[in-house]
């Protein structure tokens, strides 16, 4: 269990990613979604966030999530419960980076595609979270 000053300052440190993902959070709401506290993070899942993952995110046929400090977005209920143990780890990563974790994803993208790689796929971030969630899946 984490003490409380820690767990304060992990939100503190997160929070100028967290305040982006309130604002989606709030469109969701407001759009016909759900938003809801699970674990300490906030998901919001349908509305115009469901829109904005399928048609906004640059990959093949869009996201089924996204996390932005303790905000997990999602296209549905369903993707969030599939997502969920993946976007934990993308919080813990802003829990760590916080404000420079978004430009440090996006230059890890770029890196990946220097070396030739998927934007995506060969962003050591998703690769961390990847492993991370196979890797409890065996437990």
């Amino acid at each position: 269990m984490r003490a409380p000053a820690a767990s304060f300052f992990r939100y503190l440190w997160a929070f100028p990613n967290t305040i982006l993902g309130l604002g989606f959070a709030g469109m969701a709401g407001m759009t016909g979604g759900r938003v809801r506290l699970v674990d300490g993070v906030l998901e919001a899942e349908g509305g115009w966030v469901e829109s904005l993952l399928r048609r906004a995110v640059p990959l093949k046929g869009g996201a089924a999530a996204m996390t932005l400090g303790h905000v997990v977005l999602g296209r549905n209920a369903a993707a969030l419960a599939a997502t969920r143990r993946h976007e934990r780890v993308h919080v813990r990563q802003c829990e760590t980076w916080g404000p420079a974790f978004l430009p440090a994803y996006f230059a890890a993208s770029l890196g990946a595609v220097f070396r030739g790689r998927h934007p995506y796929h060969g962003n050591a971030f998703e690769q961390a979270a990847c492993r991370e969630e196979a890797a409890a899946a065996t437990r």
